[in-house]
């Protein structure tokens, strides 16, 4: 019992190290800024590649942030991990979203800073995601991608497009690969596979009947789907677990010591997969976390660099 206690006591510790690492750079603003919608937002922020080569168009990746789909934690977390990759070469778009209803009061304290330690982990504060607006946004995103970087982003070939995302962004991404797949009455419904080089989800929320049994983020996946009550039957239109085979190239990095979306979540992904008859990377990070993927000081951040190169170029 007692060696138990000071495992989850280093492992906790361990975390709340990672994730202070990550959010210690500052943000990084964008080149540009377009709206997709109406909402505030509903905006894409735009990362050209530095240093491009003038005879190749840079591939692009596609950003999804995380924060278990919660309102407090926005794009700006993820905007150093954005210019990471826009310095490694890549043309980058960081996609905000509507996130879970109005900034609650957590329960015992105030609204954590962007980003930081607080109800992500927890039911308390905010919920989880907005049904439907949240896939709304995502749909409504990738469909005015195309247009948006013919437009604004010309050093981007949007034919070699890496869709990545971190934890429940990591849904996003692989949600956004999977719209053929959606039941025929969804409205995010798409005719025929993304087009798409590939899919590089991040410590991915990816199945979420085991993240809810694990309480991945104080169900966060159930609130998502606006709880208890609707949650079995919206699990079609929003599990990446429930929409396979996608067709599309799909790599998973996972950190081994991962407390806050376990391992055992997306090798289930992986395994659906398999079932599926399709075959899913799982790229598994000895002695790392949650937090060091989206860390550009962390050797972590530069393996996934890696994994989205090998699927754009």
């Amino acid at each position: 019992m007692q060696d138990d206690a000071a495992a989850d006591g280093t492992a906790a510790e361990r975390d709340a190290a990672e994730e202070a690492s990550a959010f210690s750079h500052p943000p990084v603003d964008p080149d540009i800024t377009a709206a997709y919608g109406d909402d505030p937002d509903q905006v894409i922020d735009f990362y050209v590649p530095r240093e491009p080569d003038p005879a190749v168009l840079a591939p692009l990746v596609v950003v999804l942030h995380g924060g278990a789909w919660r309102a407090p934690y926005d794009r700006r977390h993820i905007t150093p991990f954005a210019d990471f990759l826009a310095r490694r070469g890549f043309a980058v778009a960081n996609v905000e979203y509507r996130r879970g209803g109005p900034a609650a009061k957590p329960e015992g304290g105030p609204i954590p800073a962007q980003g930081g330690p607080g109800p992500v982990r927890g039911a308390g504060g905010p919920v989880a995601g907005r049904w439907p607006d949240t896939f709304d946004d995502i749909a409504a995103a990738f469909d005015a991608l195309p247009a948006l970087v013919r437009e604004l982003l010309p050093q981007a070939d949007a034919r070699r497009m890496v869709v990545t995302g971190h934890s429940a962004g990591g849904q996003l991404a692989l949600w956004a690969a999977a719209r053929h797949l959606l039941p025929a009455d969804a409205p995010w419904r798409t005719d025929r596979p993304a087009p798409l080089r590939g899919v590089v989800a991040l410590a991915p929320i990816a199945d979420f009947q085991v993240a809810e049994k694990l309480d991945v983020c104080g169900g966060a996946a159930r609130q998502l789907l606006g709880g208890e009550g609707e949650f079995a039957e919206r699990l079609p239109y929003a599990d990446p677990a429930l929409l396979l085979p996608t067709g599309i190239a799909t790599t998973l990095v996972q950190g081994r010591t991962d407390i806050v979306v376990p391992q055992a979540v997306a090798e289930s992904y992986a395994d659906a997969a398999a079932k599926a008859g399709e075959v899913v990377g799982l790229t598994l990070l000895e002695d790392v976390g949650h937090f060091p993927l989206i860390d550009p000081a962390a050797d972590a951040c530069a393996v996934v660099a890696e994994e989205i190169a090998q699927l754009a170029w």
